[in-house]
């Protein structure tokens, strides 16, 4: 296996528990060698004669809104290429819970003035033409990725640092990982992203760049954990949202599109979690046991009064503006729901999924039951209704994970056909290597009668990123491409490995899953806090000296 050059080695600051194997076809995307840039490479004069590549070996002090030697613009043709693809394939999504638009219209801003943040930038803009786009070859996406980590432990070792700048790179280069091919070798930043932003203290009530690099963080868990059926490790509870207080009827058609659906994000984290923690055996005590199943008819209950309220409370424009029964076209076996803002759809979208997760949750029902059948099946029809006629790249990432829950309900044979061509739509569209799924789905349809060892787990619901219902690493996502386990430094993982094949890649899914014990909290998270003695940048962080009381970066 290729070794990462020493500058890039965090391998210190994983975890120290036993190794975890995870079969490279776990990954969203084909396991692939990951070329590491060599020396040459990283001198080529078109490239060091750019001041914005350049290693920063001192405190990049905090930007005024105007400074004297702005930089105008970027005038090379590749990497104004890569702020394009950046801007209009990548920050698309990651903006799809964001009304201020932060990563495609604000931070490329600033981005002019900050090499950090410009290799960042410009790795994700090359990592997602290397996606789509064999021909152009990854070295150059692994440049500037390299360059932007190195920049980034700079900063982390200084204790006058701008933390803000620190926690917004992370989050870029955190999503890059996402993209990887080669993902589960490259987690770099999947924890020290969400240690960085806890430094920030932002959570679901900030404002600005805080607001948006937290929900693009903890979506990304969200899918990932709804893939592996984990915990989430950012306990919602903390998230500052209370829905016994918020959820009351809009006053206006319009409008807070983007806080109705980070309620609607924390409800599903919610149930994820319910649902993540489903007692498998009945306890000794059946006293204890009949507690324990009241309470969770009451959770149940809440969740379910949550999601109802939510719909009825959301304005005008988090509801379908159009609505086609499939009877009244033969193009599609689902509906045609249309939405016209983006974060109603993504709203829209967790919202049937999260039902789908209730109904088939229920503490004492089940989910074969008339009632529960019938909530699952309508909401997996508009769920697939609204995915199938979408044409907004920026929903993706979140339309790959419902998409494979929600198919899992359906039992017509023309509705699961047409779910396998929206599948191959999205592989097409978007270069998400989710190809995997269809033979998953198609074992749970039953299609196939496969072999005792290549049995899907029925048991669990299952995920892509850019960053995915997909076999992300964290994938993150996914924002699907959800996030996969690191691997023990120890653990050896071929780089030269063929791309399994469909049938061999779901069956691996599913063995693995087989392997992760339901419930557990998201171990790629377990450590992302800097108060913990194994935290992220082991031997490059170093903590700040001031806080960020009264630091003024609302100009992000």
């Amino acid at each position: 296996m290729n070794e990462a050059p020493a500058q890039f080695d965090f391998t210190n600051n994983v975890m120290h528990r036993p190794p975890i194997d995870v079969p490279a076809s776990l990954m969203s995307f084909p396991e692939a060698p990951h070329t590491e840039i060599q020396d040459s490479l990283l001198t080529e004069p078109q490239y060091t004669a750019n001041h914005a590549l350049q290693e920063q070996n001192a405190f990049l002090a905090k930007m005024p809104i105007h400074t004297p030697n702005d930089r105008s613009c970027i005038t090379t043709p590749e990497e104004v290429l890569l702020m394009q693809v950046f801007v209009e394939e990548v920050a698309l999504w990651m903006d799809s819970m964001d009304a201020h638009k932060h990563f495609s219209e604000i931070i490329p801003l600033h981005a002019l003035n900050e090499p950090l943040l410009l290799n960042a930038i410009w790795a994700c803009g090359a990592r997602h033409l290397h996606l789509v786009n064999s021909s152009y070859t990854e070295d150059r996406a692994v440049h500037y990725y390299n360059t932007a980590s190195q920049s980034l432990l700079s900063h982390l070792q200084n204790p006058h640092r701008d933390p803000v700048l620190c926690a917004t790179a992370a989050v870029i280069l955190n999503v890059y990982e996402v993209m990887c091919e080669s993902a589960m070798q490259r987690m770099n930043h999947i924890a020290g992203a969400r240690a960085l932003i806890k430094e920030c203290r932002w959570n679901g009530k900030s404002p600005g760049i805080g607001g948006a690099c937290f929900w693009v963080n903890v979506g990304m868990e969200l899918l990932s954990c709804l893939h592996f059926n984990w915990q989430l490790a950012w306990d919602p509870d903390t998230w500052h949202m209370d829905m016994e207080t918020e959820l009351v009827p809009s006053e206006g058609l319009f409008g807070n599109e983007d806080v109705w659906t980070h309620r609607m994000v924390y409800i599903c984290a919610k149930v994820a979690n319910f649902r993540a923690t489903i007692p498998q055996f009945q306890g000794l005590d059946p006293q204890a046991h009949q507690l324990r199943l009241r309470q969770r008819c009451h959770e149940w209950e809440t969740y379910k009064r949550w999601c109802d309220e939510w719909a009825r409370c959301i304005p005008r424009s988090m509801m379908p503006v159009c609505y086609v029964q499939p009877w009244q076209t033969s193009k599609s076996a689902f509906p045609e729901v249309w939405l016209m803002k983006r974060p109603a759809i993504v709203g829209r979208l967790f919202y049937h999924l999260t039902c789908v997760l209730l109904a088939k949750t229920h503490p004492l029902e089940s989910e074969f039951s008339p009632n529960l059948r019938e909530m699952q099946q309508r909401h997996a029809y508009d769920a697939c209704g609204i995915i199938a006629h979408v044409k907004d790249r920026g929903v993706a990432t979140t339309s790959i994970r419902c998409l494979a829950i929600a198919a899992e309900c359906l039992v017509t044979r023309e509705a699961q056909e047409e779910v396998l061509q929206i599948i191959e739509k999205i592989i097409k569209e978007t270069g998400w290597r989710i190809a995997f799924l269809k033979p998953e789905l198609q074992a749970k349809w039953g299609w196939n009668t496969p072999a005792p060892n290549t049995t899907p787990d029925t048991n669990n619901i299952t995920t892509t990123t850019t960053t995915t219902s997909t076999n992300t690493a964290p994938t993150a996502l996914s924002m699907d491409n959800g996030t996969l386990p690191t691997p023990n430094p120890a653990t050896t993982i071929p780089t030269t490995a063929p791309s399994p094949s469909p049938t061999s890649a779901a069956s691996a899914a599913a063995a693995a899953r087989s392997r992760f014990p339901s419930g557990v909290i998201n171990p790629l998270m377990a450590t992302a806090d800097f108060s913990m003695a194994n935290h992220p940048y082991q031997d490059h962080y170093v903590a700040p000296q001031n806080g960020l009381d009264g630091y003024p970066y609302t100009h992000y």
